[in-house]
């Protein structure tokens, strides 16, 4: 069986056949996506930070509208970050968003507006590791740095027939150095990058790869060995844990609900939610949620009906999220353990930026203001 040992031994002649393939099959069939169309620094980080985690056709409308309101990195810095978080709402993953404000203002701040060209430079801002900072030095300077994401390493794992799993600092090694070894110069960095992305996304995919369209069709070692369904390997992840989670939409007399801000720093930091929380074992969710309300606000409410139950999954966790009418029976809120909180009118909800499992309460359950204002009126009255 060949080893990425031997594959790594590959000659001079070999490593140039599988660059011109590779680069001559991109330039045929690349999509034409909106970053590519430029040169732009902060373009190019924007859309690698976006592309993070998530598939090409969920970032072009929030690419286009970001770049259309935060068209430079100056615009960025200037902008607060709930508009920042707003405009993003529904990428998920918003701590991308909130490392790329703090960078933004950090380039403004101690790089006159310019993004540093060396990848070296690049990994000292917020929310840039290893591979977003060979994506920019490479594709924005043209320099000769690797840029390896999901899509690269699974190539190469198939391409070096790979048995070590890819997520152990082993696999990680070796695939790096398989990178570098295949990475040609300063010139073709940048495009080779995007084609090993490419190849990965559109045929060299997890489940059904489309081998007889590769460009390494006769030199991929997991094809070869008719191991390409297998590889590549991964060490098991944990199974996620799942949490019951009680929320509140707490009604005061004048038709107005009380919402919250997550307290900057923690998962989800900065955006709004309708306050409440984790249930603890052997917990009632409706004493969870008088519970919660009282550690974070200082207020007693009347849990009433359940207005809504979202399932919704994180990177390392699950949850249940169950939405309860409340009424507002006493204490005056207090923000104890959130960022802030107000009282708002239901359609002026939208002017917000949500968590994901909130948009789902809102938009799937309780509709628009109008609706969501017509369930609190149609609903049994809390006891």
């Amino acid at each position: 069986m060949e080893s990425a040992a031997v594959a790594l031994s590959w000659d001079a002649h070999l490593i140039r056949r599988l660059q011109e393939r590779l680069l001559t099959w991109y330039r045929g069939v690349a999509r034409d996506l909106p970053w590519r169309r430029t040169r732009d620094p902060y373009a190019i980080w924007v859309s690698e930070v976006m592309l993070q985690q998530t598939q090409v056709a969920r970032v072009v409308p929030f690419y286009e509208r970001w770049m259309a309101r935060f068209p430079t990195v100056m615009h960025l810095a200037k902008a607060s970050l709930d508009d920042v978080l707003k405009l993003w709402e529904g990428l998920g993953y918003y701590a991308r968003a909130r490392k790329l404000h703090e960078a933004a203002r950090l380039v403004v701040e101690e790089h006159g507006g310019q993004l540093p060209a060396s990848a070296e430079a690049l990994m000292a801002l917020p929310g840039i590791g290893p591979y977003t900072a060979g994506a920019i030095a490479s594709i924005a300077f043209g320099q000769r740095a690797v840029a390896l994401d999901g899509n690269g390493r699974r190539v190469l794992a198939r391409l070096l027939a790979l048995d070590e799993p890819i997520n152990t600092s082993r696999g990680e090694h070796l695939l790096r150095e398989a990178a570098d070894r295949l990475l040609p110069d300063a010139e073709e960095a940048g495009a080779w990058n995007q084609a090993l992305m490419e190849l990965g996304a559109t045929i060299c995919r997890p489940r059904a790869p489309r081998c007889e369209r590769c460009p390494w069709h006769d030199e991929c070692g997991a094809r070869r060995q008719g191991r390409q369904h297998e590889l590549p390997r991964r060490v098991p992840r944990r199974p996620r844990p799942h949490y019951q989670v009680a929320a509140g939409l707490i009604w005061n007399g004048q038709g107005e609900l009380l919402i919250a801000k997550r307290p900057p720093g923690k998962m989800l930091g900065g955006l709004w939610e309708f306050p409440g929380g984790k249930c603890r074992p052997d917990e009632t969710l409706e004493a969870c949620l008088r519970r919660e309300l009282h550690e974070e606000l200082g207020i007693e409410v009347a849990v009433g009906t359940l207005a809504a139950r979202v399932e919704h999954g994180y990177s390392h966790f699950s949850i249940t999220l169950h939405a309860f009418h409340c009424r507002h029976i006493g204490g005056t809120p207090q923000a104890l353990h959130v960022a802030e909180w107000r009282w708002v009118h239901p359609e002026a909800l939208h002017r917000f930026a949500w968590s994901a499992a909130d948009l789902k309460v809102i938009e799937h359950v309780l509709g628009t203001g109008k609706k969501l204002a017509d369930s609190h009126e149609g609903s049994p009255r809390p006891p």
